[in-house]
This record gives structure tokens, sequence and C-alpha cells, in this order.
């Protein structure tokens, strides 16, 4: 077969975008004192209840795994979202491929017959990764010309969208917006998420009381293109464990039936779901947000269950208690791993299909039909951060938990379960930190312009599903990842406009 590909030259340094950490830390503009001394108070409770147990750095060359992270976020952005090859290169994706670390590939070749990267480096290293049909893409172990398992088809059972009312489908309703919202101040909110250009919003989604009410695209997107989500792909893992919990498979407060957890006299067997999911597990496991990070310690964990080609959730489920469960508050992808990883045992463990689990158990039910989730190479979803999906489909899942829980008037999750992931976790709560519920933000320290009583989808980049219920509002932003802070300043100022747009709901 001749191969039609594409080359470009070694791509020159620049400068790694990170969203700011003053919210986790408790910085506030003024109070410089107090934060420091807040910060102490916090990283001192940390030590006296920290636990005997040894840490062990992810093994392999660090400058690997940031690679294999370009691969998979080039070929994703190639394949699945359809952006140009150069543009995705220089704009997305920085969080498991930094910018800095681009400049050491010396060879990129993205072959679009079989639909593959590959990344060559200084030591003749090559990194690929493939698209993998309805599973997006995935970045291959060295060596290994494909993945472990087993591709499903992944179609949704629903109906053409262009013919269906939305929300289970695109088509709006005509009559005028309700009485009482200013039709004119959202369309400048609306305008105001793309200013300046170089934020790089590529998607902006205004919902009230479940219609939309504002919607806007950057160049070459649509309402159907699957974009980089990130993180916000934590708040999808939290439903579709709430979606197993309301189908009789779990209880919220069990202690979580981790294979690996069940040897006799093993600590971890008092970890209970809701302290995952509250990202309060406990587990040693070095996160790339925590207050006390050590680079010199290694590759972190966070990242290499997104890079390094193993079977993450075997990785997340062997590493040793830092903490006992429900004492420190910490942002680590091992949490999310693990519920993830819950849910393909609960899945598989009633005889069920676990790969086609989220479509037919939950995306089919609310209308979404363009949501790409990823893999690693054994068939686990690594859906802390790695999915693709269209604006429209995060405002669906944004107003599932608007509804509580509800759709249609059916039960999706359970009873409470909305009230669960949008309280402060008990453990985040006792480091002074009230920003954290169940694998949703919450809006405590006044991060956006809305009530603090909202909470949030948040992915890296500038990605947010944001729900205010004093409003009825869903608001979704997504962004190409350089443009993250001038993004997150847009969606601030558009977010104050819809607070005058729209009045408190009754």
């Amino acid at each position: 077969m001749t191969h039609r590909t594409v080359r470009f030259a070694r791509i020159a340094g620049g400068c790694l975008v990170l969203a700011s950490l003053s919210a986790w830390h408790g910085v506030v503009a003024g109070e410089a004192q107090p934060a420091q001394e807040a910060r102490e108070a916090m990283l001192a409770r940390a030590e006296a209840a920290e636990l005997d147990t040894e840490y062990v750095p992810p093994p392999g060359d660090p400058l690997w795994h940031h690679t294999s992270g370009f691969a998979k976020t080039l070929c994703s952005a190639v394949f699945v979202t359809g952006l140009d090859a150069d543009f995705a290169a220089e704009n997305v994706g920085f969080f498991s491929a930094p910018y800095e670390h681009r400049a050491h590939v010396t060879a990129v070749e993205v072959d679009r017959d079989q639909r593959q990267v590959h990344l060559t480096l200084p030591d003749g290293v090559v990194r690929t990764a493939k698209f993998n049909g309805d599973h997006g893409c995935v970045t291959l172990p060295i060596g290994a010309d494909d993945v472990f398992f087993d591709p499903v088809d992944i179609t949704s059972a629903l109906p053409d969208p262009s013919t269906q009312p939305w929300p289970m489908g695109d088509v709006l309703p005509e009559e005028p917006l309700p009485a009482g919202i200013d039709t004119e101040k959202v369309a400048q909110a609306v305008a105001a998420a793309f200013e300046p250009a170089e934020g790089l919003t590529a998607a902006f989604v205004v919902t009230y009381k479940g219609r939309i009410i504002g919607e806007r695209y950057g160049d070459g997107i649509t309402m159907h293109t699957p974009l980089e989500s990130w993180s916000m792909g934590k708040s999808l893992t939290a439903t579709l464990m709430g979606v197993l919990i309301e189908q009789g498979v779990y209880d919220l407060w069990q202690p979580a039936p981790v294979p690996e957890w069940q040897t006799d006299g093993d600590p971890r067997q008092a970890i209970r779901i809701a302290d995952i999911l509250h990202m309060s597990s406990g587990l040693r496991f070095r996160g790339v947000a925590d207050p006390d990070l050590d680079p010199s310690l290694g590759y972190p964990d966070h990242l290499y269950v997104y890079t390094g080609t193993v079977n993450s959730f075997e990785w997340a489920a062997t590493r040793p208690q830092q903490w006992p469960p429900n004492t420190i508050g910490r942002y680590r992808n091992s949490d999310p791993v693990l519920i993830n990883y819950l849910v393909r045992l609960g899945v598989e463990g009633r005889g069920d299909e676990y790969l086609s689990f989220p479509q037919r158990a939950l995306f089919d039910r609310i209308g979404i039909r363009g949501m790409v989730l990823e893999t690693d190479p054994y068939g686990n979803y690594l859906l802390q951060g790695y999915e693709l999906a269209p604006a429209r489909d995060w405002a669906r899942l944004g107003n599932l938990y608007l509804q509580d829980g509800v759709w249609l008037g059916e039960r999706i999750l359970p009873e409470g379960y909305t009230e669960f992931v949008s309280t402060l976790a008990p453990a985040w709560k006792a480091d002074g930190r009230p920003i954290y519920g169940g694998f949703f933000w919450i809006n405590g320290t006044g991060s956006f312009p809305v009530p603090p009583e909202a909470y949030y989808m948040a992915g890296a980049g500038g990605q947010t599903t944001l729900i205010i219920p004093s409003h009825d509002l869903v608001v979704v932003r997504q962004g190409h990842y350089s443009g993250a802070r001038a993004g997150g300043r847009a969606l601030r100022n558009a977010l104050a406009l819809l607070m005058e747009a729209v009045p408190p709901s009754d």
C-alpha cells in the first residue's frame, strides 16, 4: 500500500500553559500571609496522618512517556476531532504531552492510510499511536503493533438526531425564549466567550431549564465535533458509577471491592466507594496538583496512567496507602482510575459487555451520540481524561445533574446522588479547601462569578461544564489547550453577563 503521510519539521521550543492552582492552594489576592499559613497547616496535617509505606515511582524514561502522550494527543486531534496536524502539535493537549517536551521529537509521521502517528526520539525510540475505531486513539507499548483487546462496535441505537427534538436530538424549538431572559445580554455573553481570539474557544453552549439559549462554535468546529475534554471525564466516571448504584450493582458507602485489596489484613479494605469519589482514598500516588509535589521523585503516577501503555487499572490498584481513607483530600488520578476499574468489574461481573456499557446504559438514554471514550492498550477506559465529546453532549450530561438525575421522567442516577457529588468532601473540608465534591468541583472559593453552590466538571486547557442550579443554567465551554489562560478570562466575562441576563429561579 502506498502511504499518504504528513510530515513536519522538529517542533521549536515554547512554554507550557498551566491552569492556575491558586484555588486549590487557597491563595487569594491580598491574602498571601493567611494563605501561606493555611497551606502550612494543611501540609502539617497530612504529615501527621501519613502512614509508613514505601513509594515506588513509575518505571521508564520520562521522555518516552511524554512522547507517548504527544502521540495519542496528535492521533486523537487528527483522526477524532479532525484538526490539522500542525495546528494540533502547536495548540492541543499539553497536559499529558507538555509543549516543551515536544521539541525533543526528531520526526513526526501522520499516516492517514493506516490512521497512525509515529514520533521518533533522538535515541531512536518510536512512539506510535493508532486510531482504534469507536475507541478513539491509543498509544502502543514500545515494540507492539496492536492493542491487547478486541475493539467493539459502539454505534448508538438512537435515530438520526436531525429528525429528533432537543435534547434527544438536535432540532431546537422555534418558540420565543421564556419571559425575563435578556436575549441581547445572552448574545453578548456568547460573544464574550470568544474574545479575545487567542483564547481559542472552540465551543460554547448555554442551556436554561434544559433548553439551548446560546450557542456558538469556532472555525472548523460544529455541534457534532468531538473536542478534547480532559478531566471532565472524571465527572462522567462518577455518572457511570451512579448508574450502577441505581441499578443495584454497588452501594455508595460500601467498601470498594477491588480484587487486589482482598488479602486478609489489607488496610485498603477500609476504603469505601464514596471515599474514592471524594478524591480521598489515601493511596500513595503522586499527583501533579499535590501541594508538596517534589519533581525530583520522577515521573508522576498521575500522568503515568495516561502514558505508561500499561494496564492502568492494575497500576492504580497496587499502590499502597499513604493516609487512612477519608482523611486527606488530594486530586489524584488513582481515584477515577479505580472507579473506572469498579465499573468494569461491576458490568462484567453480571455478564454484560463492558466497552459498550456507557453508550447503552447512559448515552442512549440522554441523547448522547458523539462521545469518544479512549482506553489503555488493555481495553480499560481512561476516563480520568482521555475522552473527546461535542459541547452539546456535555450540556446533556450537565442537565442530567441539573434535573437531579432524572431524564424525561426516568430516574437514571440514585436519589440524592446529585447532592452527593455537589457537596464538599469531608477530607477537603478538613484541609480548608472548599472546592471538591464527588468527582465534581465546587465553586466554594468563587473561582467563577456565579453563586458558590454552583458545581462543575473541569478539564485541563479550560474545559468546563458548569451547573448553576440557582439559575437553572448549564454552561459548557471547550477550547484548544494553548488558549487556556485567555479562554478562562473569556469564560468568566461570559458568566458575569449571563448572571445579568438570566434571573434567579423562583
